[in-house]
């Protein structure tokens, strides 16, 4: 006799893996970084307030290399520390039901 795989229920088939959601949102966050960063160093004059980076990310101050580095290894950091609280909750509350 064969085997037969129970397929997931609805609930199981919502669940977000931790992993893939924390690396996904990391990235996101590390390019989102980026772009804010090259869009100071084109556009310097455009009333954007990049000095909430440095209230995000503690230790950053545009410009320089081990400070670039820096806010983007934080950035990455985030969007782990993030998946870290937002994903078991909501994997709770899908199992649990409405």
């Amino acid at each position: 006799m064969g085997t037969q795989s129970a397929s997931p229920g609805p609930a199981e088939q919502r669940r977000m893996p931790l992993v893939a959601f924390g690396l996904a949102l990391s990235l996101f966050l590390a390019i989102s970084f980026v772009l804010c960063v090259l869009g100071y160093l084109i556009f310097p004059d455009l009333p954007i307030a990049h000095s909430v980076l440095s209230t995000l990310l503690p230790g950053f101050d545009l410009l320089t290399w081990p400070d670039f580095l820096l806010g983007l290894a934080e950035s990455f950091a985030w969007g782990g520390y993030i998946a870290i609280l937002f994903v078991p909750r909501y994997n709770f509350f899908v199992v649990r039901g409405p």
